[in-house]
């Protein structure tokens, strides 16, 4: 009976988090649907802002800016489509703080302070890479898969004998096919920025170091040109803007995770943990094993 009331007692906390993740979810879904309702109240306007990078780049051409429905379904996607980003941006405040919210109880007061800057500073980042493909990045884009359009000269083309309009190739585009492209930019982007965000917590864990990120940057590289292969459209602009803005995004990863290992050594060093005789033993060892 003992070890029956054991089970149920250890049981019990396991049920009551259980309980509460699945009321957190709720929030966060009942969110979610509320912003996604809110953005396809006004889906039109926000698709218009969405199409301004496209459209610069038309005028820029001294051609009109419009787009096509290919099915007579595409406009109800579309609408769908811009309801589900929108929704997702104007909920994650919120699902941020429910998720904030289910974990701080189980923190300790340090690590509350010390994971709460990394909660704040991930939207912050994704915002920021999201301006950049639509403010930098999708222009950049858009003028460079245009140029391949053809206008056909003033005149009449001869082929066996009759005459023939000359041959243009201009844009007709599909709302569905930019808007995918476009919040392909918009993710992708967003998500790189977290790169610093995300390997700074996982040195402020001692999960990475500053000196191996370091020595890895050769493969950081490979990988770094595959992910700008494999989430870029088939243009070098593209591609190459994306490598660069990584690369140093990485760059910046480990000159931050360089600063959180030197803020904990300064703590150890405070608390008494830290022996400069151990550290300078360990670098003559090293130094010898170099040799």
């Amino acid at each position: 009976m003992t070890n029956t009331d054991e089970i149920e007692d250890s049981s019990a906390p396991l049920i009551e988090h259980l309980a509460e993740l699945r009321t957190r979810l709720i929030h966060c879904v009942v969110a979610f649907l509320v912003g996604m309702i809110i953005c396809f109240t006004v889906a039109t306007p926000i698709f218009n802002f969405l199409t301004r990078p496209l459209c610069d780049v038309l005028a820029e051409r001294g051609q009109d800016c419009g787009l096509i429905f290919i099915s007579p379904q595409e406009g109800f996607f579309v609408a769908i489509k811009v309801s589900l980003l929108g929704g997702f941006i104007l909920a994650f405040p919120y699902i941020g703080m429910q998720m904030w919210r289910f974990v701080a109880p189980g923190l300790y007061r340090s690590e509350k302070n010390a994971f709460l800057p990394f909660m704040v500073a991930s939207p912050f980042m994704f915002l920021l890479g999201a301006s950049f493909a639509f403010y930098v990045v999708t222009p950049l884009a858009y003028d460079f898969f245009l140029g391949f359009q053809q206008f056909g000269a003033e005149g009449e083309a001869v082929v066996d004998g009759t005459a023939t309009a000359p041959l243009s190739v201009v844009f007709q585009g599909s709302a569905q096919e930019y808007l995918n492209l476009t919040i392909k930019f918009i993710v992708a982007f967003g998500l790189c920025f977290q790169l610093p965000v995300l390997l700074t917590l996982m040195g402020k864990a001692g999960l990475v170091s500053a000196e191996g990120l370091g020595s890895v940057r050769k493969y950081a590289v490979v990988a770094i040109l595959v992910l700008a292969a494999l989430v870029t459209p088939p243009d070098v602009i593209t591609q190459i803007i994306l490598f660069v803005v990584v690369y140093g995004l990485y760059e910046v990863s480990i000159f931050l995770v360089a600063r959180v290992e030197k803020k904990r050594e300064e703590q150890l060093r405070a608390d008494g943990y830290y022996d400069d005789e151990e550290e300078a033993d360990d670098e003559i060892i090293r130094e010898e094993d170099g040799k």
